[in-house]
């Protein structure tokens, strides 16, 4: 009922009015502003008058322009970033460790047996392509050349490039094994990888510039087939075990060992081991910079058991990051070279990014539209743990299968040759595809907070002539309890671990322009061109609610005379009684006589009284009762 109330009593100051019109508005505005302009207008004389309007639409014209120049500049969601430096005692990084050989060569043997056969003839084709064919006698393994051999280019003649297997095998009818071998030593003349698909039907070529890049390609492309097969606990069994890796662990004063590391199965290096990866346990803090203080690790590679053609590199790859983060090793790690002491001296680096609208980044990866497959190691959101589960997610859905060197979501299977044999030219469809590249970067976003470890490297040989000799000896006894010397200076690395100094320097990004500054912006503006503040802006407003009411008024009138005249046009004949008007007032004992006349008669019969004229009992609105929340009035004392 309350409301009922103020819609009439709005009704009815709405039909009331303000009594002006336009004009007397526009009048009463310029006269009354704190703006100059206006003001001149209505004062000066008519010429005066022009000029001052001229001169005032011209400076409303200038602020409007400078107003919409600022609010771009403010709605573009530039950031500032400011570089801090502080001290205190930090937490020690999490360090992670792998070798750089996968696996045991004496372990994987078995499975790459056809493989390295299939290699060394290759090496044979490509080094001595003479003596090749005279020991051809032996058995290869077709199968796994069929599905990516490599072949030879002549790209002599751009326009009619010959392609030729590397075993001699035509497969375009352009030329012969003896022709293959002088185009293999002619200029001119590159490796590629065949990649087909449907049967052969649908093939591409991934060239090489060297011969080396090709085979170390074809063969890991090869190892990757043959490994995605095996269950990954037998892989992490044919791997480097820690109690073999990890000789000395000292962390400050503290002693540590292999059981201070937490294993994690990386695909590139094998088995790889964190140290204070706190995942369980609290972060370790790191009591005063320098050597002394830091970590100290002695690690044996064990190079002679290298896999020969999968591992070409020797030493360790090592990686620091924070604590509960997943490792990105191959992306982000650096190598330590076996017989030399790395010294690795650490500074700290601190991001902290806005957020949105100022920059694309994500807390912890909740809004990022890209399931993360390595949730199930509790780690961490970070931009590659995205873009590599986004990648692995095109695999699967173009391949139908996933790469073996990510993680694999439940119900999937991994790629190889027996299962998925056009796999690998649609793996390497996307890997070399920009677009796919794009949408991945697209859906990604950075963490707004991150911690960057800047490292400064240093190496020495170790351990010096003068005492490998005891040094080893000591070595190979806490190893295998042996008087012998086991160990050699290839398969040994020493890393020393620490801060530089407990200086760490914060990046923080802020607001380039803030509200404050578009306000301060807008109001110089206004105040330089037209004189005002924000009173006067308050005044404008004031008008233009006074027009808008003015115009409601106004079409209320129109549309209450339009009413008026259609109800008017209702009407065919005279216009009506009070009586016929009045419902259920009509005394309808006093009707006109409407009976049939005689020509004879008289105007009335003789026998029937003059008609007393119809007059309807009166209507007192006076005296109807009305209910009470219908009565109101305004300020004014009108009745409604």
């Amino acid at each position: 009922m309350h409301v009922k109330k103020y819609l009439l009593k709005c009704l009815h100051r709405l039909q009331k009015g303000p009594g002006y019109t336009y004009k007397e508005l526009l009048v009463w505005y310029c006269d009354n502003t704190n703006t100059h302009g206006p003001k001149r207008i209505i004062c000066e004389g008519p010429k005066k008058k022009a000029v001052w309007f001229l001169l005032t639409l011209l400076f409303t014209a200038l602020v409007c322009w400078q107003w919409g120049i600022f609010i771009r500049t403010y709605l573009s969601w530039e950031v500032s970033v400011s570089l801090s430096v502080g001290f205190k005692t930090m937490d020690f990084p999490a360090v992670t460790i792998c070798n750089a050989s996968p696996f045991k060569y004496s372990k994987v043997k078995h499975l790459l047996k056809d493989l390295d056969e299939l290699m060394e003839a290759v090496l044979e084709r490509i080094l001595a392509p003479e003596l090749s064919h005279a020991n051809a006698t032996r058995t290869l393994n077709s199968s796994i050349w069929n599905h990516t051999p490599l072949v030879l280019i002549d790209e002599r003649n751009p326009h009619h490039p010959v392609v030729l297997d590397l075993f001699g095998d035509n497969h375009n009818g352009l030329t012969n094994s003896s022709a293959s071998e002088k185009i293999c030593n002619a200029h001119g003349c590159k490796m590629a990888m065949r990649l087909c698909s449907l049967n052969g039907t649908q093939c591409t070529f991934r060239n090489f510039t060297s011969a080396t890049q090709a085979v170390t390609e074809w063969y890991s492309l090869q190892a990757t087939n043959i490994f995605a097969q095996v269950p990954q606990q037998e892989l992490v069994e044919m791997s480097y075990p820690g109690e073999q890796m990890i000789l000395a662990c000292l962390f400050g004063a503290e002693p540590c060992n292999y059981r201070n590391f937490t294993s994690i199965f990386y695909p590139h290096y094998g088995n790889c081991y964190i140290f204070n990866w706190g995942m369980t346990e609290k972060a370790l803090p790191s009591a005063n910079p320098g050597t002394e203080f830091g970590l100290k690790l002695i690690l044996d590679i064990g190079q002679e058991d290298y896999v020969p053609f999968l591992a070409s590199t020797a030493g360790v790859r090592l990686m620091l990051h924070e604590q509960r983060s997943y490792p990105f090793i191959r992306d982000e790690g650096i190598y330590a070279m076996s017989g030399t002491e790395t010294s690795i001296g650490v500074l700290v680096d601190k991001l902290q990014r806005m957020g949105e609208p100022y920059s694309p980044c994500t807390v912890n990866g909740s809004e990022v539209p890209v399931q993360n497959f390595y949730s199930d190691y509790n780690t961490t959101y970070s931009i590659q743990a995205c873009l590599r589960s986004c990648f692995q997610d095109h695999v699967i859905r173009s391949c139908k299968c996933g790469h073996y060197l990510y993680p694999l979501p439940r119900g999937e299977k991994y790629c190889n040759n027996r299962d998925f044999p056009d796999w690998a030219h649609c793996y390497s469809d996307l890997q070399m595809s920009v677009a796919q590249r794009e949408t991945c970067i697209g859906m990604c976003k950075e963490s707004c907070n991150d911690t960057q470890y800047k490292m400064t490297i240093s190496m020495a040989d170790w351990p010096s002539e003068a005492s490998e000799d005891w040094i080893f000896h000591v070595l190979s006894q806490e190893r295998d309890q042996s008087t012998n010397i086991t160990l050699s200076r290839k398969g040994i690395v020493k890393l020393n671990i620490y801060f530089q100094e407990f200086n760490y320097r914060t990046i923080e990004e802020s607001a380039a322009n803030n509200l404050v500054w578009l306000l301060s912006n807008l109001g110089g503006q206004f105040g330089f061109w037209m004189g005002g503040s924000v009173l006067c802006l308050i005044e404008f407003g004031e008008i233009i609610i006074d027009f808008v009411w003015i115009t409601i008024i106004k079409l209320v009138a129109l549309a209450k005379s339009l009413r008026q005249r259609r109800a008017q046009a209702s009407y065919s004949g005279p216009p009506p009684t009070v009586a016929e008007l009045v419902e259920a007032h009509t005394n309808f004992g006093f009707q006109p006589d409407t009976a049939p006349r005689s020509p004879n008669t008289g105007p009335y019969p003789s026998e029937q009284a003059l008609p007393i004229p119809g007059t309807p009992p009166p209507n007192y609105d006076s005296l109807r009762l009305q209910p009470l929340d219908v009565i109101e009035s305004d300020s004014e004392g009108d009745a409604i």
